[in-house]
């Protein structure tokens, strides 16, 4: 509840119950540099729903080069101009164009774009807190974000294009302004937009690490959060402590760059007869510093989507979830795995085979505390009385391709197994499945379940069914195809595959993945639709309207800063009380206190404790605004 005080000097300032003051609210600071942790959610959200249309884009751009290697396309030179000579995409410009998806996805979209929006969103509302530790800092993640954004986009405006070394821009495509068109300016817009992108991840992670574990509300200890919350708090750690490896990494590359250094370069020579002054260092050592933070990186990714889905899966489920603690105790579990298996990825490198076996077995004892999560949820489902809401059935898309892609994981983290299959499509497909789509699948279910928190009106059900169901079979149709080309020998990266009698008869496969992909990304815009549509026009929301326990759903619709008018409510019990046996309604939200008699598991003996009655009165009034609203 905010009151208008005005001062003696004449200037307006809202001055609200729990004693904050602040400014008077204009265009600026409401909007564009607010520090309101809901509102920064919404940024990160709409800022990495932009860049995922544009790698979406991009995807597309490069699939029909591979659906139709030896067809001219007049709109492509209208659209790319110098990079579509002849209506036929460059060949420089293909591999810009996978390294700039990979990025924007891995990183823009995966990273900052759904940590970035739930992080910001439910810490503070699912743990009873007014804001983040630091605003302005968290203010700051944002804008560092953004302009890291623009910056990876302008690459495309510099002459000779983007970066095109590759989303892991190993050396030396990456040392060697001279290697490729991609390599020069490009590639110094690619690590400067990156340092500025770990600056804002370091901010927010070391924001959100704070306020967890220093602002809980009144009741709530480390037991009684949501899974969301432990999500977010573990990949939140994950990422201070990975990311500035990657830092002294790419600070290494610009020294070999610009300087003459040569931590990654050695006997170099260029274009046959241009014999480079490097010796001495080693492009390996590049690949343990990147994979370092890069593995990492995946879990960074899909932990908060596994968060996500749990949350979802109980509630729609109207069951507690299955095995909290075991959730909880894999995660950290995967958290602390997830720093000694990053030389899987490096297997062909000529590594030590004793150092290859050792690194196979961490990444197969990290597949322990995945299976671990994926049976939990399977049991949350398993007699459930569910509600298949749009959100619900992206959080079980959620659990299957983790499960698809999982299993992949198993073949790539066998080092004898993974020297024929890394770098072909199998990769490729695999890390689609468990990282990509998993964790795009975890963002949407958090989109649609939380869209009435955030904008205080319903999506469209229908349109999000749609939206599923044509996601969800494209996703499939695109990449299952390719563990078969994998198996085969077809390697990543080539523009085109008609050079080679060997891969020609994977061509058909190529056109059809591509039209798969087309009708994915059609899919899209029903979402987008529905999403601008619903912000102006959606059906107004009820305060609960998923009949959930977690504290985000006791603030009001309507937005107020410090979310809460008056006190903050107590916490009691854990989050997942749904169906309990002798309870009135099939939810218990976290602020109603626990029985003390075994004939009723909901109230107290209120005798002895008003408050108790209190919280209780509120609750059942709140339950009965909400029927009436539905």
């Amino acid at each position: 509840m905010s009151t208008l005080a005005v001062h003696d000097h004449g200037v307006a300032h809202h001055e609200d119950d729990h004693g904050q003051h602040h400014h008077k609210a204009t265009f600026l600071n409401t909007y564009i540099f607010s520090q309101d942790h809901k509102m920064i959610a919404k940024q990160f959200l709409i800022t990495g729903m932009a860049m995922a249309f544009i790698a979406m884009i991009l995807s597309i751009l490069f699939r029909i080069q591979l659906a139709y290697p030896d067809k001219a396309f007049p709109l492509m030179e209208t659209l790319l101009g110098r990079f579509a000579p002849g209506g036929r995409l460059d060949s420089n410009f293909y591999l810009a164009l996978v390294t700039i998806h990979g990025t924007i996805m891995v990183f823009f979209v995966l990273t900052a774009g759904l940590s970035g929006t739930f992080a910001n969103l439910l810490i503070p509302l699912q743990l009873g807190v007014r804001d983040m530790a630091s605003p302005f800092m968290n203010m700051l993640s944002y804008w560092f974000f953004f302009i890291a954004s623009v910056i990876m986009l302008s690459s495309f405006l510099v002459q000779k294009g983007p970066a095109s070394g590759g989303w892991t821009i190993y050396p030396p495509l990456s040392a060697l302004p001279k290697a490729m068109p991609g390599s020069g300016m490009g590639m110094t817009l690619w690590l400067i937009s990156m340092v500025l992108f770990i600056a804002s991840q370091l901010m927010a992670g070391i924001n959100y690490v704070s306020t967890i574990l220093n602002m809980r509300t009144k009741g709530m200890d480390l037991w009684k959060m949501p899974l969301t919350v432990w999500a977010l708090f573990l990949t939140a750690i994950l990422g201070v402590l990975s990311f500035p490896v990657l830092v002294a990494g790419v600070v290494l590359l610009v020294f070999d760059r610009s300087f003459g250094t040569s931590f990654y370069l050695s006997d170099i020579v260029l274009n046959g007869t241009q014999i480079q002054p490097f010796e001495g260092g080693s492009p390996i050592l590049f690949q343990h510093l990147f994979w370092f933070l890069g593995h990492p990186e995946v879990y960074i990714v899909i932990m908060p989507a596994m968060g996500i889905s749990s949350e979802v899966m109980s509630v729609n489920s109207r069951k507690p979830i299955f095995g909290y603690h075991a959730m909880v105790y894999s995660l950290i579990g995967i958290t602390v795995l997830s720093f000694i298996v990053w030389g899987h990825h490096m297997f062909v490198t000529g590594m030590n085979p004793f150092l290859g076996g050792v690194f196979m077995i961490t990444t197969l004892i990290i597949a322990v505390p995945s299976a671990v999560k994926t049976f939990n949820w399977l049991a949350t489902l398993w007699r459930g009385n569910i509600r298949f809401t749009s959100g619900m059935l992206f959080a079980i898309g959620m659990v299957s391709f983790f499960i698809s892609g999982g299993l992949t994981g198993i073949f790539l983290g066998n080092a004898a197994l993974d020297i024929n299959l890394h770098d072909t499509y199998f990769v490729v497909a695999h890390f689609h499945l468990v990282m990509g789509s998993a964790a795009i699948f975890g963002m949407l279910a958090g989109v649609y379940h939380w869209f009435p928190k955030m904008f205080g009106r319903m999506m469209n059900e229908r349109l999000g069914y749609l939206h599923f169901w044509l996601t969800f079979i494209g996703a499939y149709l695109v990449f299952f195809p390719m563990h078969f080309m994998g198996l085969d020998g077809v390697p990543r990266r080539y523009y085109a595959f008609t050079e080679f009698e060997s891969m020609k008869q994977w061509l058909s496969v190529n056109t059809f993945v591509t039209w798969a992909a087309i009708m994915s990304a059609v899919a899209q815009l029903a979402f987008l639709f529905n999403f601008i549509h619903s912000i102006f026009w959606g059906k107004k929301a009820p305060q609960n309207p998923w009949e959930s326990n977690t504290l985000e759903w006791t603030t009001p619709v309507e937005h107020l800063h410090g979310n809460w008018p008056g006190e903050i409510p107590t916490v009691y019990r854990w989050p997942y009380d749904y169906s309990k046996p002798g309870a009135e309604h099939d939810f218990i939200p976290q602020t109603v206190p626990l029985s003390q008699t075994m004939s009723s598991n909901l109230p107290h003996d209120f005798e002895d404790n008003p408050v108790g009655l209190e919280e209780h009165t509120k609750w059942t009034s709140a339950q009965k605004s909400n029927e009436e609203v539905k």
